[in-house]
């Protein structure tokens, strides 16, 4: 199943589907995170996805000094997660690697011998952050240590509306080795597809194939977790933040928003040929909202394969 997620990804095809989850926090008694483990590989298990994300959470309070909405507690590593405790779940793992939480030496340690072999790197969430590993040497570590690894990175459709240049981004990225890209969660369709265009026509303008983007998706459950999407500078516009503050229904209309993103998206890379795909993020705990990314997984699938 690994082999031919990176030839798809490799080949340039569109139309993934991944799904994202967080590790126990780091405290979490052995017992408990195997107990975690199962419920979330039978979970995954009955899910049309093509592979499951595990994050590395870090702490981004050096981009933003407001309050952190909920209080950041550190995980268990993604890679050390997938291999101790989700071996059984046969299904492709990209891991997320926050780059700046190691040292070079520790860092190049890591990639000679990872046994994922489809990963994301993750850089400093600020640049006031001073980190011994740079994302642009992490890159250089991994082409120089591990040819075989698939790597993908982030990208921000939010800060192309800030800057104009996050296609830009995208290719220099290309050309230090990303195969794929994930985004940041996507509420703000104009600022994608504003994006996706600049990132189109550079690349027909230069001759340059285009790599999949996949477009992360989060049902938003609480007017608290709307706050923290604020706070994680994820853009939600004006009017929908309005709606989703006073629906009586937070969570069903944040899925109804997710779907008519994905399809507006899914639409116009249809037309350009633009690879891309979605990953449904489901990092909260309460029974409710992880039903909901359940059933938005159900909805993208059947738009993808529509």
């Amino acid at each position: 199943m690994q082999a031919a997620l990176k030839e798809r990804i490799l080949n340039r095809e569109s139309g993934f589907l991944f799904y994202g989850l967080t590790p126990p926090k780091a405290s979490t008694s052995d017992e408990r995170v195997r107990e975690i483990a199962e419920k979330q590989m039978a979970r995954v298990r009955e899910l049309n996805v093509d592979a499951l994300i595990l994050y590395d959470l870090q702490d981004e309070s050096s981009r933003n000094s407001n309050p952190r909405p909920f209080p950041f507690i550190e995980t268990l590593k993604p890679d050390v997660y997938s291999r101790n405790y989700l071996a059984d779940l046969q299904l492709p793992k990209i891991i997320y690697k926050s780059v700046g939480k190691y040292s070079p030496a520790e860092f190049a340690d890591w990639v000679h011998t990872a046994d994922n072999e489809l990963s994301v790197f993750v850089g400093s969430p600020s640049k006031t952050q001073t980190d011994s590993l740079t994302l642009r040497d992490a890159y250089q570590i991994k082409n120089e240590q591990n040819q075989a690894m698939i790597l993908g990175g982030v990208t921000i459709p939010e800060r192309h509306h800030l800057k104009g240049d996050e296609h830009l981004r995208l290719f220099s990225k290309i050309d230090n080795g990303c195969r794929f890209f994930v985004s940041q969660c996507v509420y703000s369709v104009n600022h994608t597809l504003d994006f996706l265009s600049d990132y189109y026509y550079t690349a027909l303008e230069q001759q340059r194939p285009m790599v999949p983007v996949i477009f992360t998706l989060t049902p938003c459950g609480s007017t608290k977790s709307l706050d923290f999407l604020d706070w994680l500078g994820i853009d939600v516009p004006h009017w929908l933040h309005n709606d989703l503050q006073h629906s009586s229904d937070i969570l069903h209309r944040s899925v109804d928003v997710c779907r008519s993103t994905a399809a507006q998206i899914t639409d116009f890379c249809r037309e350009k040929g633009i690879p891309m795909g979605f990953n449904i993020e489901s990092v909260a705990i309460r029974k409710e909202e992880i039903e909901a990314s359940i059933e938005l997984v159900a909805s993208i699938h059947a738009m993808l394969t529509h």
